[in-house]
């Protein structure tokens, strides 16, 4: 089950789609597993149907899933790769942010200093969507 913060800044619709990725990620959700209705999961959270349905359209843009009209929704076969694929483009782009900042002058100590306290705070869930 997924929960939210609803304090946090980032907007409810955006916690959910990370914990549909992060759930696929993890293997909670397989390729043609199939989702939650918007109507349970919205009461399961107290959260608003239009925000569920919200979150679900753009996992649905992003190809992790589909809709079968009258049956539901389900985990793309292809959604664990799709996923793989869009953080090899985003390490493509860290790669090349990194020679600016060193270009820059930004010293190594400081970058490490950054993924040391990001890698070593990953069980931090402090303002951040978590699964139950």
């Amino acid at each position: 089950m997924f929960t939210i913060d609803k304090m946090s800044r980032t907007p409810i619709y955006e916690q959910l789609i990370e914990c549909f990725e992060k759930s696929i990620i993890s293997g909670d959700i397989g390729p043609e597993g199939q989702l939650p209705s918007v109507r349970a999961l919205s009461q399961a959270l107290n959260v608003n149907p239009n925000t569920l349905q919200r979150a679900y359209a753009e996992i649905e843009r992003r190809g992790l899933c589909y809709t079968v009209p009258g049956n539901g929704r389900f985990i793309s076969k292809d959604a664990l790769e799709r996923l793989r694929s869009n953080a090899s483009e985003k390490t493509a782009v860290l790669e090349k942010l990194l020679e600016e900042l060193r270009s820059k002058g930004v010293k190594e100590d400081t970058i490490l200093t950054i993924v040391k306290r990001i890698y070593g705070n990953s069980d931090n869930t402090e303002g951040k969507v978590t699964q139950e």
